[in-house]
């Protein structure tokens, strides 16, 4: 046995003897789905805006936002977001004046100069900072609001519809409908005003006619022509408005999870409380009460601090360790499977959710995202639990067989019309609503095939479910892939970071459905990969990738950029390389260092180019476990 064999199991042991000691005993992983300072902000300021006098949970929340402030004063998304993000160092500003901190406080006092140095809270770029502050009355609502309710009412086939919007666009869409068309605010006595941010003590206007909520100057005015034509109308009738403020507050009660929040996610459970509240709901209604317990309920415990997840990543988590671990050779039949196992099983959907609307013949089969998640499930998840829950010695058919044939109908189900998968729903990817004048409009408003999710479902498929191109469904899949490779040879990946991701999972799901390692295509990747390897063996990719669309090297390895580079790697090559053997080298290194240095640290989940990043705690356990079983059951013991 060589010594970097030797390195890459003891590496292998390692992360397999962790992860053992880390299930709970309800067969689950749980790790934190880390999403910066947002939501705990929030949670402050909504407990606030709800009178509810828990110091405790506000002391926790905002000595952590303290704690993620950098020298110069300003909050970042990741490590080399710049000098500091100016909506992130607002949202942290607001969230402790609120938990009662004073503007003297030398904390603050660092983050104000910050703001002021960006232009004060007028220059603040997040449509959703934007709407949250002007719901505490802190920012100017627009008059009139750019998305007006009464588009909730337009039918299916118009191309404006409401229901053309991604499903994760339209539960923030109907509560900010309302707030908006109501100008909403909550200010109770005694909370802080934010004016401290503003140059020269400016004053917002009355109405804020100006303001906007995220235009893109330099695209086209025709969504603003739109809308004011509409609020225009000399003879709107009054009904139709009552109309669809209902209809909108009937869309965001019929999708509450059994823990209170709106679809999951915790951003938009604030708005939905809030626009409860607009709709004169008192405080203390059930639903209300039911929400914020819910969005209590999505804390975790990270490094001695609490932090809200926006969604916590359980059965995400859960589905990928199991697979990586059977991987790394523990059997089906382990209890810590069985665990696992039954775990998964019990998470898988049975009723219909908003995806069928868009299917043929809808068979509920998926899974989700996260351990409350029972009506949203999508396309990754579902791929990833039926990776795990794979036919196997010692795993009985009984239970399973049924499982895995309603997860295969259900992903097969949500196929684009291109040939690509998206994330939860099909044909989601109206260029009318990408050319939006809203910033980031086309990552939010979409739910378009994207490499990374069609290349994660081609090696589900082609590996695991035994199906290749002889299907015309695998064909179009594998067309509407080699179609977007960038020209430098890279794929784009929508929700990791980011053409590093994207790479990997298009390499590996082409390799899975029968495309040859010397094809041209897999062959220009691996020269991509091999040119941006890092000097120590590893590979790192900046969080602003996403938003620049163009590879920026982060200047540092981390733990999954680089597993996901070395599986790359590993699919396409029969025998290791030097940079495949460099990268193992290096990857055995940072599981033995542990997760104390900021690359092992840094997000590498993508949600908003520029204004949501995830460090999924459990990444620097899945992906280096998988990519070092790979390279260890690939290439034996050769060096």
């Amino acid at each position: 046995m060589s010594s970097l064999h030797r390195i890459v199991e003891t590496a292998t042991d390692r992360l397999m003897q962790m992860l053992l000691t880390r299930q709970s005993q309800d067969g689950t992983w749980r790790f934190c789905f880390e999403n910066g300072i947002v939501t705990d902000g929030y949670l402050i300021l909504l407990l606030r805006s709800l009178n509810i006098k828990d110091e405790y949970l506000i002391r926790r929340l905002a000595n952590r936002i303290v704690s993620k402030q950098e020298a110069d004063g300003a909050w970042k998304w990741f490590h080399d977001d710049g000098d500091g993000h100016l909506s992130a160092t607002v949202e942290a500003y607001a969230a402790l004046r609120y938990a009662g901190l004073p503007a003297s406080d030398e904390a603050l006092r660092r983050a104000r100069r910050f703001i002021l140095s960006k232009g004060g809270v007028r220059n603040v770029s997040g449509v959703l900072t934007k709407m949250i502050l002007a719901v505490i009355g802190q920012y100017p609502w627009p008059r009139p609001f750019p998305f007006p309710p009464e588009l909730l009412l337009l039918p299916r086939s118009f191309p404006l519809s409401f229901y053309r919007f991604s499903n994760y666009a339209r539960v923030h869409l109907a509560p900010a409908a309302i707030l908006g068309v109501r100008q909403f605010t909550v200010k109770p006595a005694g909370t802080p005003d934010l004016s401290e941010l503003l140059p020269a003590r400016e004053r917002w206007s009355a109405h804020a006619e100006g303001s906007d909520f995220g235009e893109d100057r330099r695209l086209s005015g025709w969504w603003n022509d739109i809308q004011r034509a509409l609020h225009q109308l000399p003879y709107l009738p009054q009904e139709l408005r009552r109309l669809a403020l209902r209809h909108a507050e009937r869309y965001m009660l019929e999708r509450i999870e059994p823990n209170g929040t709106l679809y999951s996610y915790a951003s938009c459970t604030f708005l939905m409380v809030y626009a409860l509240l607009a709709l004169g709901y008192d405080k203390r209604h059930p639903v209300i009460t039911q929400a914020v317990q819910g969005l209590i309920s999505l804390a975790c415990e990270s490094e001695g601090q609490l932090h809200v997840q926006n969604s916590p990543s359980t059965v995400w988590d859960t589905a990928l360790l199991s697979h990586a671990l059977q991987e790394a050779g523990l059997p089906a039949s382990h209890p810590a499977i069985r665990r696992a196992d039954a775990y998964l099983l019990s998470r898988q959907h049975t009723k219909l959710g908003d995806w069928s609307a868009d299917v043929a013949n809808p068979v509920p089969g998926g899974w989700g995202f996260s351990d409350v998640n029972t009506i949203v499930p999508d396309v990754d998840d579902t791929t990833a639990a039926l990776r795990a829950l794979r036919r196997s010695p010692g795993r009985p058919e009984a239970g399973y067989r049924e499982a895995r044939s309603r997860g295969l109908h259900w992903v097969l189900s949500l196929q684009n019309d291109d040939g690509g998968w998206p994330a939860f729903e099909r044909n989601k990817n109206s260029p009318l609503l990408a050319a939006l004048p809203v910033d980031g409009a086309e990552a939010a408003a979409l739910d378009a095939s994207a490499a990374d999710l069609t290349g994660r479902t081609l090696e589900y498929l082609g590996t695991w479910a035994g199906l290749g191109q002889e299907q015309p469904f695998i064909r179009r899949a594998v067309q509407w892939l080699l179609g977007r490779q960038e020209r430098n040879g890279s794929w784009y990946g929508r929700w990791g970071i980011c053409y590093i991701y994207g790479t990997w999972a298009a390499v590996t799901g082409l390799a899975a459905a029968g495309v040859p390692p010397d094809q041209p295509e897999l062959q220009q990747a691996v020269r991509w990969l091999a040119g941006i390897q890092n000097p120590d063996g590893g590979f790192g990719e900046s969080c602003r990738s996403d938003r620049a669309k163009l590879y920026i090297p982060l200047g540092a390895s981390t733990p999954s950029q680089t597993a996901w580079a070395l599986d790359t790697l590993i699919a396409v090559h029969p025998a290791p390389t030097d940079a495949i053997n460099r990268a193992a080298r290096a990857l055995a290194g940072m599981v033995e260092a542990g997760d104390a240095s900021w690359p092992a640290k840094y997000p590498t989940g993508a949600a908003l180019p520029g204004d949501f990043y995830v460090r999924y705690h459990s990444y620097n356990a899945i992906w280096p476990l998988l990519a070092l079983a790979h390279y260890r059951s690939k290439y034996g013991s050769r060096p």
